[in-house]
């Protein structure tokens, strides 16, 4: 029952944001900018998709350094098939696809590789809302521009509280588990030992945290990988036009499209985040284009940018996984096991 909840929500949300993307698209011209689009510019933004990977596997590398020092090989099949594992199954199962395939190439447990996991979230979901209402002061007044401003407070309230949890956690480590047990266990017994035990493996983990050197480094590749998605979402910009004119996005605003995505792909939706990729990446166009160029060639854009980030995680997933002769079906049903391991797991935050 709760997964179809799950399955009917997440459809829902995919449909009204298709519907919302599409609902005032100006058809001729959006396909007109598809067949005239220079598409010599996704070997570039390729060339940086890549460069995004190499920033990811390096700082979760340097992240779990205090744990153990991984191959960079291991890091990447994990992450490689991790991410696509990411993409293509639905309910978010593939979050626990990284840790799972990083604990069968190294002596690092599933709940501290899944501690790893959600510090990076913390990171970057703190992060992008810091720059997005950073770049708010600089964008001119819109009629989408509230909703934005909304979404990034949001943001930075649920995952700055989720830093703050997690420091008080480990500072006061007993205290809390106790707390957590005795609260939820109103509810029920089983529950409350189930949430006190996945956060004591959760605080737990945060004392093996990286030095300074790693840790920095981690950071360090936070912003490299940042940079660079920013940078790419511009220079995949310049392959789209609408009657003649290029669709060409400034650095800037190249930043502020990618933070008011991230926003948007923090909704639950189909695999892919279908749907709610191409609604709010149309959502940051229009803070700087023209409504006439916006549903025309901006929402080609935006389909076009969904296809090769999916396609690219899906390839690179798919040949790590050859390569490191492994199965799909074998690490799909794997994740979904209840052992006491994957029982905490599956109860972490996301």
């Amino acid at each position: 029952m709760k997964r179809a909840l799950q399955l009917g929500l997440s459809l829902a949300i995919t449909g009204v944001s298709f519907w919302w993307t599409f609902r005032d698209v100006r058809w001729d011209q959006m396909v007109e900018s598809l067949r005239t689009a220079h598409y010599g510019w996704i070997v570039p933004y390729l060339g940086i998709l890549t460069g995004i990977h190499v920033c990811r596997v390096l700082r979760w590398g340097h992240l779990m350094s205090g744990i153990e020092k991984v191959s960079f090989k291991s890091l990447n099949e994990a992450s490689g098939i991790g991410f696509m594992m990411l993409i293509v199954l639905p309910f978010r199962l593939g979050e626990f696809a990284r840790p799972f395939l990083i604990a069968q190439r190294s002596g690092i447990r599933r709940s501290a590789a899944m501690t790893s996991v959600v510090l990076e979230r913390i990171v970057d979901g703190i992060t992008i809302a810091v720059l997005l209402r950073t770049l708010m002061f600089f964008v001119p007044e819109s009629p989408g521009l509230e909703r934005v401003r909304w979404g990034a407070n949001v943001m930075f309230l649920v995952f700055f509280g989720g830093l703050v949890f997690l420091l008080l956690a480990r500072w006061q480590h007993d205290r809390t588990v106790r707390l957590i047990r005795a609260t939820f266990g109103r509810v029920s017994t089983d529950l409350g030992e189930k949430v006190a035990h996945v956060v004591d493996g959760f605080v737990g983990a945060l004392r093996q945290l990286p030095d300074g050197k790693n840790f920095a480094l981690f950071f360090f590749f936070t912003g490299l990988y940042w940079a660079l998605n920013g940078w790419g979402m511009s220079i995949l910009s310049r392959a789209f036009d609408v009657g003649g004119e290029p669709l060409t996005l400034t650095f800037f605003q190249g930043y502020v499209v990618l933070a008011v995505l991230v926003v948007g792909l923090m909704i639950p939706a189909a695999p892919g985040s279908a749907g709610t990729f191409q609604a709010f990446v149309k959502l940051g166009l229009g803070l700087f284009l023209p409504v006439a160029v916006v549903t025309a060639g901006g929402v080609a854009y935006a389909n076009v940018l969904w296809v090769v980030q999916v396609l690219q995680q899906i390839v690179f997933g798919v040949a790590l996984m050859l390569l490191s002769r492994q199965s799909f079906g074998d690490i799909a049903g794997k994740l979904g096991k209840d052992d006491e391991e994957g029982k905490a797991l599956k109860g972490a935050p996301s």
